[in-house]
């Protein structure tokens, strides 16, 4: 290689030592005791570094030559010398800087470091997965290697620098004289890892992981060099030409991932625009997914130039996951990044790239919905939010999306749902919240799963806002389980021929929902008999125009929302407690009792004082719980006999009428979202 030297300078060296960031340590003592299947890929991950590093400096001299006077022939050299044990990777790239050294090979500066290392357990498998997903190529290194040295020098710059580790906690960096730009990685290799001095063994590495790159990648052996890859761009060849596994490799190589590709589209297209794309979409899910700071990561060519793999845009924030490059024929060679934002050509590249990926999942969808299934549950969260943010491809994502349901297993479509509807049905029922289990048990749902109607059960976040946003598919409204009239009156059971009559309402079952209304007063909207449940005696419910009961925590938490809108409070006129509660309306004194009773109850859920007649209560609840034919069970923490959860505050002498009086904020309580 040219070598691009420096002046020397008489600076006398100074040496300084620091300590690896905590999760640095970690990764390392992963990497250098636990990673033994496919030590190999050391050399793919600084071969990939050392062209990204060349593509860098090759976009940034179009706008400022001088960077690379004097080595413009970017390539990468490979140098084994069996003599010192030393493997040698060295380019003439972009290079770094004192500080860049530190940051970049001294600490791992993005979001979800912690919790990354936190997830490395030692399973060579599993752990190599999750670096890969997390691009910590140059620490892959000391899988061979006992010690480290770099030597740098950023292009434009005059000093250069060295960077020493042994990998356990700590590293070195001084001045260094003569360095020519770029970056020289020199690895002293471990006993029992001479193999990867061969130069044999190191053209077979080459050639299975490195032979996409679209630079000369020169073994140097002695005083011979060989170029050893193609040296060509895959993206430009023919698909024909193209192997599963330069597909796989050329992948890992761009993702930075060790996974495999669920997805490959590669293609060219020609007209008004002129552009190659190769695009991949991962089987395994990112561990910073939905990372706020996590964009689309494509990579931009024009005319086989790198230009940035940031600021793009190429595919929606929705499309995040799809890895890979598209290269123009358009764009001008020097077009900077802020013009990126604004540039019509790329904005329809965006749309054809969206409308594609879309169109190919769809036909995986159909041909291989068990692969498909699991995409969805690595992936599905995240196309969801183009049915929120994208109106214009939102008829082409909705038939992507995949649900579970209260009647069937697995993951069903909304063609599959609305197939099943029952005669009378009309609406799309829904219920969302943080977790499945509860959704399940929602009394909520109880009539619904009583007649047979499918509910969705929706347990994402975005879920609450693409619902409303989109309003109906296919002419059926969305509806939520949780919000206003079930409507349920209209709809045919499976094994019923035509709906059935309503049954009749317990007599005075006006007067006992009077009462209820009474004693909570303004805590509730209003109270209501209920067709909805069937085997719990109560539930809160949302009115139809207010805020969903889910929605309305996750604003909360996020500080969006400060009120809390009062719910309706349902009541099952046939469950044997309401029945029999209704029955004692009229009974001596038995109304009065169940009205300050009420009160106290609400007194005691809001944390006020109990209420005047406290003391005395429990006498009087003594003959009423008596008249209720043992309906006044005593109530403790854990599950009632309504089915609702409590808590410790319900205690003796409260009744099982006392459960019924849980407040808007205890709605979880009850089993509602």
């Amino acid at each position: 290689m040219t070598l691009d030297t420096a002046p020397e300078t008489t600076a006398e060296p100074k040496a300084e030592t620091r300590t690896f960031q905590a999760e640095v340590s970690r990764l390392l003592d992963i990497v250098a005791h636990s990673l033994y299947s496919e030590k190999e890929i050391f050399l793919r991950e600084l071969i990939s570094n050392a062209s990204d590093a060349c593509d860098r400096l090759r976009y940034a001299a179009l706008t400022e030559p001088s960077l690379a006077e004097g080595d413009a022939s970017y390539r990468v050299v490979v140098t084994p010398v069996k003599s010192s044990r030393t493997l040698t990777v060295a380019d003439n790239g972009i290079g770094m800087n004192h500080d860049e050294l530190v940051e970049n090979l001294g600490t791992i500066a993005r979001s979800g470091t912690a919790a990354f290392v936190s997830e490395l357990t030692g399973d060579a498998k599993k752990d190599m997965s999750l670096i890969g997903q997390f691009g910590v190529g140059f620490y892959s290194a000391f899988m061979v290697a006992d010690k480290v040295e770099v030597l740098s020098r950023k292009a434009g710059e005059a000093e250069g620098w060295r960077w020493t580790s042994d990998g356990k906690g700590s590293f070195t960096i001084e001045p260094a004289a003569n360095v020519p730009r770029g970056l020289r990685i020199m690895l002293h290799i471990r006993e029992g890892d001479e193999e990867y001095l061969d130069p044999q063994r190191i053209r077979q590495i080459v050639k299975r992981y490195s032979d996409h790159i679209a630079l000369p990648i020169v073994l140097a052996d002695g005083n011979k060099e060989e170029t050893i890859n193609v040296a060509s761009a895959l993206w430009t060849r023919p698909r024909s030409e193209i192997t599963p596994e330069q597909y796989k490799e050329f992948y890992h190589h761009v993702a930075h991932s060790f996974d495999e590709p669920w997805l490959t589209l590669h293609g060219k297209a020609e007209g008004v625009l002129e552009y190659s794309f190769l695009l991949f979409v991962p089987a395994a899910k990112p561990f910073d997914l939905f990372d706020p700071e996590r964009k689309s990561r494509l990579k931009l060519y024009v005319r086989r130039v790198f230009i940035t793999d940031e600021g793009t845009e190429l595919v929606p924030p929705y499309l995040r996951f799809v890895k890979g490059i598209v290269d123009s024929e358009d764009l001008p060679l020097n077009i900077s990044r802020e013009m990126l934002q604004s540039n019509p050509t790329l904005a329809r590249i965006r749309q054809q790239l969206t409308r594609r990926v879309l169109s190919e999942l769809s036909k995986k969808a159909s041909e291989a919905p068990d692969e498909y299934a699991t995409f969805w549950d690595n992936f599905g969260a995240v196309l969801k939010e183009g049915l929120y943010e994208d109106r214009e491809q939102r008829d082409q994502i909705l038939p992507l999306a995949r649900f579970r349901s209260t009647t069937r297993d697995g993951l069903i479509s909304l063609d599959d749902y609305i197939a099943a509807m029952r005669p009378g049905q009309e609406a799309i029922y829904t219920i969302t919240g943080d977790n499945l289990d509860l959704l399940i048990k929602s009394p909520q749902i109880e009539g619904f799963r009583a007649r047979g109607v499918e509910v969705l059960l929706l347990t994402d976040p975005i879920d609450e806002f693409w619902v409303t946003a989109i309003g109906a598919y296919t002419e059926k409204p969305f509806k939520s389980a949780t919000r206003g009239g079930a409507d349920l009156d209209k709809i045919t059971s499976p094994d019923e021929k035509e709906k059935p009559a309503k049954p009749e309402p317990p007599a005075k079952l006006a007067s006992l929902i009077a009462i209820f209304k009474l004693a909570l007063g303004d805590a509730v909207k209003d109270v209501r008999s209920s067709e909805r449940l069937t085997d719990s005696a109560v539930c809160l419910v949302a009115d139809e125009g207010d805020v969903d009961m889910h929605l309305e925590r996750l604003l909360k938490q996020h500080r969006q929302l400060d009120t809390t809108a009062k719910r309706i409070l349902e009541v099952n006129p046939q469950h044997p407690l309401i029945v029999r509660l209704a029955a004692s309306v009229g009974e001596s004194g038995a109304s009065e009792q169940l009205r300050i009773h009420l009160a106290d109850c609400r007194a005691r859920r809001t944390g006020a004082a109990a209420c005047p007649a406290g003391r005395g209560l429990q006498r009087g609840l003594t003959g009423l719980r008596r008249r209720q034919a043992g309906c006044g069970r005593r109530v403790s923490a854990g599950k009632s006999r309504l089915g609702l959860v409590t808590t410790g505050a319900m205690r003796a002498p409260m009744s099982p009428m006392a459960v019924m009086m849980v407040m808007p904020d205890q709605q979880q309580q009850l089993g509602g979202r």
